[in-house]
């Protein structure tokens, strides 16, 4: 049985280069030249490693969640629906300004501006963040039985708007918005929270 070519690059790191062409410019902003040369391959490699543009969005966004969202299970975990706010949020207004990162979060921009083309990678960052929405009523409904939330709290309306608020420090984040006024918009959402 033949043996393909060995791939002459490494994965992980070509990924992650990939990752950061689509933060930076989206997914429809981000041309095959752009990924192609940050990743340094060509695009024979890309398709024969990624399947096409797409498939290799969806590898960077699952990369992009698994590395850059660990801090939500961290979160989730602690004591108080007001804590895992509080830690959601102050790690998030962190993470969108770091210096080493591009600005904002990927799966708020990454599809923001995108043709009728993009519709399946606009649904998915969508179900992405859906799900985030999701492990928040979750959070919070657990925590309006255990008596931390008062009961007339809807825990689904609370996720959105803690949500609705995080994305928009996000798209703060992206026009260049400073960590400490984010920080500021974290200290006022909290005076908000219920409880």
């Amino acid at each position: 049985m033949a043996m393909g070519r060995p791939r002459a690059f490494d994965m992980d790191e070509a990924l992650e280069r990939a990752l950061q062409v689509f933060w930076r410019k989206g997914y429809e902003g981000a041309s095959l030249t752009d990924l192609t040369e940050a990743m340094g391959i060509n695009p024979p490699s890309l398709y024969a490693a990624f399947g096409n543009k797409e498939g290799l969005f969806h590898k960077a966004v699952e990369r992009y969640v698994a590395e850059r969202g660990k801090f939500w299970a961290e979160a989730m975990n602690e004591p108080t629906a007001r804590a895992a706010v509080e830690r959601l949020m102050r790690h998030s207004a962190d993470f969108l300004t770091d210096k080493c990162n591009p600005g904002g979060c990927l799966l708020v921009q990454g599809a923001l501006s995108c043709s009728d083309q993009a519709t399946p990678v606009k649904r998915a960052l969508a179900s992405r963040r859906a799900t985030g929405e999701a492990r928040l009523r979750d959070r919070f409904e657990r925590a309006k039985s255990d008596g931390d939330l008062p009961a007339e709290v809807d825990p689904t309306d609370l996720a959105r708007y803690v949500m609705t608020m995080m994305e928009g420090m996000a798209i703060q984040a992206a026009s260049g918005t400073t960590r400490e006024a984010l920080q500021r918009v974290v200290d006022v959402t909290l005076r908000s929270f219920p409880g």
